[in-house]
């Protein structure tokens, strides 16, 4: 029986980069011999077992063989006559396909040190496009590792390119997409693993509405960029830096989803695209099983982003209607998130990145000063029943008008 220390912790090591989790593989054993050792059997598909004492999670070596479609297609052989080698031969890409012996060696089959050398996320084998989940994790190690100038090899590329042809990523479930999505847009250059599936053609498979901004025109004047795919991508890149919020993000990116939609006649302007933005938007999180928050967040800012754009420009009524919508009331922290992808949507354009942002702190203080007048002091002059709400929204017009004329001034 020998155990090795495998994959990412291999890698993340001679990187210099921290280690979050050790994964260990077992070669020479049988479950029986494991459970006799004193570790608990938790693998459900395959033996996976938690050490009796630190707990960390040893895998019996093991082949894979490809039995079906998709990620769940595969005969599993993890009899104790399985080599580290072979187990190493069934993993993705060469810089997760090494090992380190107990006395420090590194075992390194697939020349994952050489890839580590010159950045490249390099396929081990051919049997990589036997799983097709194998495309969005690689668009996910590249955003992971961008910064330190990683980037997809051409060979890998074109076999990723062969497997959305072929509708591998059909057999994919919505759960697993989203995943790998989630902590792509955690990493700190999320926009990378957006342009590598566009590469490959997977934003196309399962990002269609994303996709399908690449190649609509903005005006110049507002957008140098031009192009509404690469102004979501800077807007997504753009947040990154003022918020961790998976919301916050996954918001930024695709608040323009509506500007796909607008007839060829009438570009490069994009009228109405806030509420077309709606479907579109909805359509995508439903098909990714988004969770709630990322979805309401992205609607509300597709709809009412422009508002804030124009928020000295807004009658005290107007702006007072936007705050009802956004339920900044019940809801500020969603408001500041909100806030957030204004930000970035306005910084997410070529030669703006650092522009400043004043609308931002007028409305907060404008909801500050609406925040003064309360149902309380409605009541307190005899209002009762269905005329609290009127009256209350009456006093706090009043407020915002004798606020903004002052506001204005200091703001602009």
């Amino acid at each position: 029986m020998q155990v090795y220390l495998v994959g990412g912790a291999v890698r993340d090591h001679l990187l210099g980069r921290p280690v979050k989790d050790n994964d260990w593989v077992v070669t020479g054993a049988t479950p029986e011999d494991m459970i006799k050792l004193g570790y608990e059997q938790v693998g459900a598909d395959f033996p996976v077992f938690l050490h009796p004492e630190t707990h960390e999670e040893y895998a019996l070596a093991r082949t894979e063989r490809k039995s079906g479609k998709g990620y769940q297609g595969f005969v599993c052989d993890f009899s104790s006559g399985v080599t580290l080698e072979d187990d190493l031969l069934r993993r993705d890409l060469t810089i997760n396909a090494m090992a380190q012996a107990d006395d420090g060696s590194i075992i390194d089959p697939h020349n994952g040190q050489a890839d580590l050398e010159a950045r490249l996320l390099r396929h081990v084998s051919p049997a990589f496009q036997e799983d097709p989940l194998r495309v969005l994790r690689v668009a996910r190690f590249a955003a992971r590792f961008a910064d330190a100038g990683f980037s997809v090899a051409p060979e890998t590329l074109t076999l990723m390119k062969t497997m959305v042809e072929a509708g591998e990523l059909e057999h994919l479930v919505a759960e697993r997409v989203w995943t790998e999505t989630q902590r792509a847009l955690l990493e700190d250059q999320p926009a990378v693993y957006f342009q590598v599936l566009r590469e490959c053609g997977a934003l196309a498979a399962w990002f269609p509405e994303l996709d399908a901004l690449f190649g609509v025109p903005q005006p110049e004047k507002y957008h140098p960029e031009i192009d509404c795919g690469r102004h979501a991508l800077l807007s997504l890149k753009a947040s990154v830096p003022m918020s961790s919020a998976l919301s916050v993000r996954w918001a930024a990116l695709i608040h323009d989803l509506g500007k796909a939609l607008t007839p060829d006649s009438e570009w490069p302007r994009h009228f109405g695209h806030e509420k077309k933005g709606v479907k579109p938007i909805r359509q995508l999180c439903q098909r990714l099983k988004c969770p709630n928050d990322p979805t309401s967040l992205a609607l509300l800012s597709s709809e009412f982003h422009t508002h804030i754009h124009r928020a000295f420009e807004l009658r005290p009524e107007t702006l007072l209607k936007v705050f009802d919508q956004l339920d900044v009331w019940r809801k500020p922290e969603r408001f500041e998130e909100f806030l957030l992808v204004c930000i970035a949507d306005a910084r997410g354009r070529t030669g703006f990145e650092d522009c400043a942002y004043p609308q931002a702190d007028y409305v907060r203080e404008a909801l500050t000063e609406a925040q003064k007048v309360t149902a309380r002091d409605v009541i307190a002059e005899g209002v009762q029943g269905p005329a609290i709400r009127a009256a209350l929204a009456e006093k706090r017009t009043a407020s915002l008008t004798a606020w903004k004329k002052e506001a204005l001034i200091r703001f602009q």
